[in-house]
Parts: C-alpha cells; structure tokens; sequence
C-alpha cells in the first residue's frame, strides 16, 4: 500500500510536468509558471506526506546540475569581464564596492534580528535545557578564523572546483585574469588568443546554464513538495520553536524586500517593484533549492539581461555574495539563536556582549559557503566564539529546514542588489534594459527545445554584456529578445564614455 502511494505520487508529478509543458509551450510567461508550479508543489506535498521518495531524486538532479555549472560559470565569468575592461582600475572599484555593499547588508541584517529578537523577547520563558543534547557532530564544524582564512586561497584548483569552494576560485580566477590584463597592455596581440578563447568559452557556458535553467519549474514542483511534505511531518516538534521560525521568516523578508527597497530606491536608484518583480525566477530557485551557490546560474542571467547589470559586474558581484554577506544564514540565524538562548536559558547578559555579537555576525559572513546547511555552520561558529553552548543549534535544527527557504531567498536578493547598487556607483547601471517592456525581456517561446527558441543576433565582439543588448542564449524568463539597431546604447555611445573597450 505504502508503494502505492509513491508510485501515485510520482505520476501525479509526472501528469503535472506534463502540463507545464504545455503551458511552456502557449507561452505562459516562466514567471507565471514558475509560481505555478510551485504552488502544485505545495499540494502534492500536503497530499502525499511520507510517500515523496520516488520524487526526490528529480529535484536533487536539477540541483547537481545547477551547481556543476557554477564553477565554470564563476570562472568564465571572472575571466570574460576582465579581459573586456579597458584598465585593472576597474577592477579595484569593483571588488572594494562589492565587498562593502555586501557586508553592509549583512550587518543591517544582524541589526534588524537582533531588534526585532530582544523586543519580542525572543525564548523567554521557553525554559531551555542544554544538558543532554548530543552535540558531536556539531563539534566537528567548528573552526578558527585562522583556518578559515588560510582556506580562502586556493591549494589545488581541481579539488576547490570540484567541491564548489567559490573563494579559491575567485581567486584564482583573478590571478589569471589579472595576469592576461597586465600582458595585454603591453603585448596584446600575444594574448589575443587567450581572449577569443575565453569569449567562445563563455558563449558555450551560457549555452548550458540555459539547457538547466529552463528546467527550472519542474525542479521547483518536486523540490517544493518534498520540502512540504517533510515539514509536515515535523509539526509537533516545531511548535515550541515557532517563534524562531517564523521570527526567522519575517527578519528575512523584510531585510530582502523592505530595507533592500529603501537601498534600491534611494541609492541604486531604481524602481524596487519593478527590481523583484524581475527577480522573481532566482528568488524563487533560491526558495527551492536552499542553495545560494546554485541559483548563482539564474542570479547572473536575470541581472545582466532584466536589470541591466554590466556582465564584469553581475559576474564578480553575485559570485562572491554567495560566500561574502549572506544575510540570511550569517546575519539572521546565529543572532536568532543566540538571543534565543540567552533568553531561554535565563543568561545575563548586556550591551557589550551584544555588541560582541553583532560583531561576530559580520565577520563570520566572510567565507560562508552558498548550499544547504550553511546556517548551522554559521551559527555553530557564532555560538562557540560568543561562549554559548551548541546544544541551542541542535535543538533548533528541527525548523532549520523550513527556515533555509526565507534565508536563502534573502542571500540571493541581497547580492542581487549589492550588484545593482555597485553597478549603478559604477555610473554603468543600463536604465534602458531595466526600464524596458517587460514582455520584451521574456523568450519568445518556453519550449525546452533549445532550437526553436534560439534567435540569431550579431554581437559586438569585446563586450561580455552583448548577450544582453543583442540577442544572446534564451533561458525562460532570463533570456531577451533582440533590440532594434535604433535602442539608444545598441550603437555602444555609452559604453564608450563609462571607459569599456568596444
């Protein structure tokens, strides 16, 4: 019987898959159908609680392929941007102001939980007891700074790309990247190679981030209700944590949508609505699949071709909000749970540990690691650094699950909007793309038949952002169609006077 009920719910699954298809193919616009799907997810997972085995493998192949294309998207992208930027000054600009705009988003995230947690009194009363919960396996997690920071640089590249350690590759990336730039003013026709083989290789990248992005509502359907339906059958040990969990959810959102509102508005200069309303496909891959580091395919996509993010910039910026800010697992878990200790277990404790707190909570953002389970390891190295004991993440670790949803949607918006703002003190935000009809944005056709949705455009040869201004590789929702030689930068004027190379 209990077979039964999954083989049901597999060709229930397969029946809707079926029908997305078809609304793929009437045009439905992907973020439509994206929202659809995962509004389906969520009633398989009701309906089907306990019988998802047979499902689960779908949602965990579409996350394998997501993030065997991060690597070589990160690399691509690095190497790709620098070589197309007429000086490594550029550079210098674009790393300083990325790594600001990150952290300070974190540390705003931290400031806001930590309110929002002491004036709620979050865990009063909750009478926590620490004694008998085993914590040996989160004793294996903790580290030193030291040994974080050593770990930042790369040892050997294959093992870091293998394993999806985004630091290393950064950095390596750079080094390589850096070098071409250096050889270049001086022997350019040396490197030229180099430079025609990296920009084939990164036509050839984003060709395949498109085959695996247009999986997307399919994957968001089976993610969503195996996530559903193992939720549903935690309920009763999530009750006495509720208050954690959905103090975590709201922290999240309103640091994703409210203060990166005012920051979009008032600094990037952009219209906030129109932003996320953009966003939509990478928040919601970000909500599903709890990965940061594998929605990066979909973040750097949606920015370049529907904000109007410069290539260099969404190709350095996004990346490194994937191990750098991360607001939701390293500014909103630790500190709820910290709070919720102290509080629980009746600790007294005052400004100046607060304020160690806080502190903690920027740094250990640096080096975070973009995929699941982050947030216990964030929060068990706060925890450890703050003097408090790590029974408190084991017993939270029943509506950390559930929690990782709102987290990751909140890391993935903030590097999306670091990116945004530093493009815009760039003064080379696109306000043509992102001002543009939004049905010009979307694909002409959601066929997963790459073939017929390809169209042909000519590109300028030297900017790695011509996918966005003339054609480039139709991804649902993230591609764009071809702009007439009439849109005011299609002759590259501006890109001129912002000092790229054309």
């Amino acid at each position: 019987m209990m077979g039964g009920y999954a083989t049901g719910a597999l060709l229930v699954v397969l029946g809707l898959f079926a029908g997305i298809y078809v609304l793929s193919r009437l045009r439905l616009n992907f973020s439509a159908l994206t929202m659809l799907a995962l509004a389906a997810g969520v009633g398989v997972g009701v309906v089907f609680e306990g019988h998802l085995g047979s499902v689960e493998p779908i949602g965990r192949i579409y996350i394998n392929l997501l993030l065997a294309i991060v690597a070589p998207l990160v690399i691509v992208s690095i190497l790709s941007s620098i070589t197309s930027l007429s000086s490594t000054a550029q550079l210098r600009t674009i790393g300083l102001r990325s790594v600001f705009w990150l952290l300070l988003l974190n540390a705003l995230a931290v400031l806001l939980t930590l309110g929002l947690a002491l004036e709620l009194g979050l865990g009063k009363g909750a009478d926590l007891t620490v004694g008998e919960v085993n914590t040996s396996a989160l004793e294996a997690m903790k580290k030193p700074f030291s040994e974080v920071f050593i770990d930042f640089f790369p040892t050997n590249i294959v093992t870091d790309i293998a394993e999806n350690n985004i630091i290393p590759i950064i950095i390596f990336s750079l080094m390589l990247a850096i070098g071409y730039a250096l050889v270049a003013e001086r022997i350019p026709e040396q490197v030229a190679p180099f430079k025609r083989f990296i920009d084939a290789l990164r036509e050839v990248i984003y060709k395949a981030v498109g085959f695996v992005i247009a999986l997307t509502p399919y994957a968001v359907l089976s993610l969503t209700a195996v996530a559903v339906g193992r939720a549903a059958g935690q309920w009763s040990q999530m009750v006495s944590l509720l208050g954690v969990l959905v103090l975590a959810w709201v922290a999240c959102f309103v640091h994703a949508y409210l203060i990166g509102g005012v920051l979009l508005r008032t600094v990037a200069d952009v219209d906030p609505v129109r932003f996320y309303r953009r966003m939509l496909p990478a928040q919601l891959a970000a909500f599903t699949t709890q990965s940061s580091a594998g929605t990066l395919p979909v973040t750097t996509r949606l920015l370049r071709d529907r904000i109007g993010v410069p290539a260099d910039i969404a190709g350095f910026t996004a990346p490194l909000g994937t191990t750098i800010g991360m607001p939701g697992c390293a500014g909103v878990w630790p500190i709820l749970i910290a709070v919720y200790g102290v509080n629980g277990l009746g600790l007294d404790w005052g400004v100046q540990d607060y304020a160690v707190l806080v502190l903690l909570g920027i740094l250990v953002s640096v080096g975070t690691a973009g995929v699941p389970g982050t947030a216990t390891i964030t929060a068990t190295t706060v925890l450890t650094a703050a003097g408090l004991p790590l029974e408190l993440v084991a017993i939270t670790l029943p509506v950390s699950m559930v929690a990782d949803m709102a987290r990751t949607l909140n890391n993935v918006t903030s590097a999306a909007i670091a990116a945004t703002i530093v493009a815009r003190k760039e003064g080379r935000l696109d306000d043509a793309v992102f001002a543009s009809d939004e049905q010009r944005t979307e694909v002409a056709d959601q066929s997963l038949d790459p073939a017929e949705r390809d169209v042909p455009a000519e590109r300028a040869p030297d900017d790695p952002s011509a996918l966005a201004l003339y054609g480039g590789v139709p991804i649902g929702a993230c591609a764009i169609t071809p702009l007439e030689p009439a849109h005011p930068i299609a002759d590259g004027t501006r890109r001129e006077e912002q000092g790229v190379r054309l």
